[in-house]
């Protein structure tokens, strides 16, 4: 469901001038909003547009079913013959989604966004939700070559641990961080493509001036997440399978069962990372959209022109640096959650080895609960900090802002060093996520890869060094990198509903 956090929730408010025609305001947020923020636009029958994000998700149910039921395994029950490659089948799946998608999302944007007064209107948009679909397509290719052994990125990892348990770390580090570039690419060229086939749709205000720039940034949002009922198929299939293999493994089944498990598991920790890496170009998209509409709800409260942030001015500039700390305190607190977690679990399995001395021979039962207790309870309390500080800290800013500038005669200083903190924030955010993703999938897949009997397989001093690497992984990728997209997404919609306090 973490995904559906980034669609556009899209209020839509019609005043009707006369019987012929209507003026048509459209908000694109992930909370309802006033007119403080609104774009608008003129167009004769604005309930096309209304339906349009409801039709588009309703064809994502229908093509990701679709593409679900196409995967078929070619290898026969009974006969044993080599194991054929599941991402291979998933990717074949996702291709066909795609290529519905493309089909649909352009018959949608005919049906529903041709207006008279721009005929040509739809035909940009379409290409607008295109370049949202290429862009999903380019995240989830560029994750897969990051974080699957298949690929040289992990094998590489994956030799830097026979030198030992360091140069796995350095070299895992230096995947993550190198991982960041090509997604911002991507985005980048997505962000603008959009908003330049947006502006010259045709679509025009009272006055004549070209807005469409904003809408066709949420086209290609929607055409992103046109698929997303697939991708997130993919990445419920990650947990499955690594619980499958869990299952196996403690219930001593044999090793060939255990060699198919593991093969699933990798390619799980793939399409994990490829899902995670979607969600990010998502909250990218819709975080662009969403200051936007905070700079209009702020302009429309305070009644004064509210086009530009100027980062030279140096509490503008401090908010900015401010933004950019949020994330990584964030991203520190909830790695240092798993690691006080994981002392507890360690500890407490320590203690029962000593008092069930029978439980490494299996006379007797470990007490699984307790240690399953120690983990729920440590999930809720250990969030409360990074949690109250993605809450608080926006609002506590833009008020000691404020304040500051009504001492110094700069009215809207608290709105503004809001501003910059939101987008330092997003922009750290994004990088520091497909890091944190991309670097945890890339050790786990690395120690799988050695466990398939490369670089001296299990047990080797490789894989001891690979066991490290997946360990310093795991929160990584299974609780910082994935907060974090919701945390850009809050940030942006705690300054948008709290605009006022500001002013």
């Amino acid at each position: 469901m973490e995904l559906f956090l980034g669609c556009l929730f899209m209020q839509v408010v019609l005043i009707l001038k006369n019987k012929s025609r209507a003026t048509f305001f459209i908000c694109i947020s992930t909370v309802p909003c006033n007119h403080s923020s609104l774009r608008k636009f003129v167009v004769a029958d604005p309930s096309g547009f209304i339906l349009f994000p409801l039709v588009v998700h309703s064809f994502d149910l229908v093509v990701s079913s679709i593409g679900i039921l196409s995967i078929r395994g070619t290898r026969e029950s009974g006969i044993i013959s080599a194991i054929e490659d599941p991402m291979a089948v998933m990717q074949k799946g996702y291709s066909i989604t795609i290529m519905l998608a493309v089909v649909t999302f352009g018959v949608s944007t005919r049906w529903l966004l041709y207006t008279e007064q721009a005929p040509s209107a739809w035909l940009n948009f379409a290409l607008c939700g295109l370049v949202g679909i290429i862009t999903a397509y380019a995240f989830v290719w560029i994750s897969k070559y990051y974080t699957d052994y298949k690929h040289e990125p992990v094998r590489l990892l994956a030799l830097s641990s026979s030198t030992g348990h360091g140069t796995n770390i350095i070299a895992g580090v230096s995947l993550g961080l190198e991982s960041t570039a090509l997604p911002v690419l991507v985005i980048s060229v997505a962000i603008i493509a959009a908003y330049w086939l947006g502006q010259t749709s045709g679509l025009v205000d009272d006055s004549g001036n070209p807005t469409g720039g904003l809408f066709g940034t949420a086209v290609a949002t929607m055409g992103m997440l046109s698929t997303a009922g697939y991708v997130l198929t993919m990445d419920m299939f990650g947990p499955i399978a690594d619980n499958a293999g869990g299952i196996v493994e403690m219930s001593q089944q044999p090793e060939s069962v255990r060699e198919i498990t593991d093969v699933l598991d990798a390619v799980g920790n793939t399409t994990k990372a490829t899902t995670k890496g979607f969600a990010i170009g998502s909250a990218a998209l819709a975080s662009f959209l969403l200051f936007s509409a905070y700079m209009d709800e702020v302009a429309a409260f305070a009644q004064l022109p509210f086009k530009e942030v100027d980062i030279a001015i140096p509490e503008v500039f401090v908010g900015g640096l401010l933004g950019s700390m949020l994330i990584f305190l964030f991203s520190a607190w909830a790695c240092s959650a798993v690691g006080k977690t994981a002392q507890e679990v360690v500890n407490e399995v320590r203690r029962q080895f000593i008092e069930r001395p029978g439980i490494m021979d299996y006379k007797e039962k470990p007490d699984y609960g307790r240690c399953v207790a120690i983990v729920a309870s440590a999930s809720l309390r250990e969030m409360i900090r990074p949690g109250a500080l993605a809450i608080i800290s926006p609002m506590a800013v833009g008020v000691i802002f404020r304040i500051l500038g009504h001492y110094t005669g700069q009215p809207l200083l608290g709105a503004k060093v809001v501003a910059s903190m939101l987008m330092f924030a997003t922009v750290a955010g994004i990088l520091m996520a497909l890091f944190l993703n991309t670097a945890g999938g890339a050790w786990d897949n690395a120690k799988k890869y050695i466990e398939t009997g490369a670089l001296g397989g299990k047990g080797s001093e490789s894989h001891k060094a690979a066991v490290t690497g997946d360990t310093v992984g795991d929160p990584f990728k299974d609780t910082a990198g994935p907060s974090i997209h919701v945390l850009i997404k809050m940030l942006a919609t705690i300054t948008l509903v709290m605009a006022p306090i500001f002013l």
